[in-house]
């Protein structure tokens, strides 16, 4: 029997699904960041189920000398430290598969919110003014949405794209990203050439830190919108209000922030943040493109089957 402690809250479905693969539980979502060492160290667990309470350090992996694997609840591993996972021999496990329909349906609803001012004509109404001109908006058919990052959560936006009418158009870093047929893999310079829409889709790594900068949004041939479901850290928010300013953004949708504690802003990020919550083209949202009920269930079926696999993988002889 492999022993596997939970440390964040999960859907109810996780026992029932592992527990036929020979792992038992320990399900402690109640733990403080601070109090995970001394329960990793309590018990000889294999595996270690994480969302975003804590980050994975060599210093947490120490007090687990026999963890074998992590599971990351969810697509992003920001929170992993990765070489030292490597260092350790620890495999990493996550879900992408869980949630990215979810994000995918969500950046959908948000190009459309955008595009046909639906937060600013809910709120004029209920306030009784009734502007229809003021509120024309714009079609998805005909336009060019440009996707920076073609894994799980860009290739299921393009999915739901793909009806619409428009030009998709993505880059990858990855030069073995497969592609498909619902977007065009293209360098940078042609998204910036030809994309109306910017939509980011890209992990954050030390390496994409503010990756969508100043000089990036400059590099657009016509002025775009923006939205961004995947972290706040890959955007400098700066170069956003910037651009908002200028007009070289035309509008922003923002599922994530570059400090999501709202209550721990820099005197900094507070103005941009204070700035952006009044701005009539922007939408906020609490980072939630993959919440969904479903996603929910859904990522604990991944890392089942994933959990499953790498078990299986561990006692096949040769």
């Amino acid at each position: 029997m492999s022993l596997c402690l939970v440390i964040d809250e999960m859907h109810p479905s996780l026992p029932a699904l592992l527990e036929p693969l020979g792992v038992r539980l320990h399900y402690r979502p109640e733990l403080t960041a601070a109090e995970v060492p001394a329960a990793l160290a309590a018990q000889p667990y294999d595996g270690l189920v994480v969302r975003s309470k804590l980050r994975v350090t060599a210093g947490l992996l120490a007090h687990g000398p026999r963890l074998r694997y992590v599971a990351r609840a969810g697509a992003g591993v920001d929170n992993i430290d990765e070489a030292a996972m490597q260092a350790a021999g620890v495999t990493l496990l996550n879900a992408p598969e869980g949630n990215r329909d979810a994000v995918g349906e969500y950046a959908l609803g948000l190009l459309l919110a955008l595009f046909r001012n639906v937060a600013r004509a809910d709120q004029e109404v209920r306030a009784g003014r009734w502007r229809r001109e003021a509120n024309r908006g714009e079609e998805i058919g005909g336009k060019t949405i440009g996707l920076l990052g073609y894994g799980h959560m860009g290739a299921a936006f393009a999915r739901r794209l793909s009806g619409f009418g428009c030009t998709v158009l993505a880059h990858d870093s990855n030069p073995a990203c497969p592609g498909d047929q619902h977007a065009l893999l293209v360098p940078p310079a042609e998204l910036q050439a030809r994309a109306d829409v910017l939509s980011l889709h890209i992990p954050y790594s030390a390496a994409n830190h503010n990756f969508v900068d100043e000089a990036f949004l400059g590099g657009f041939r016509h002025p775009i919108w923006l939205l961004n479901t995947a972290r706040g850290e890959v955007l400098d928010h700066a170069a956003l209000v910037g651009g908002l300013h200028s007009g070289q953004v035309r509008g922003a949708a923002l599922d994530v922030l570059e400090n999501e504690k709202l209550g721990q802003l820099s005197a900094e990020q507070q103005a941009r943040y204070d700035w952006l919550k009044t701005a009539p083209n922007v939408l906020l949202s609490p980072h939630i493109g993959g919440w969904t009920h479903q996603s929910y269930a859904r990522i604990n079926e991944v890392l089942a089957h994933k959990i499953g696999a790498f078990l299986r993988a561990a006692v096949r002889p040769g």
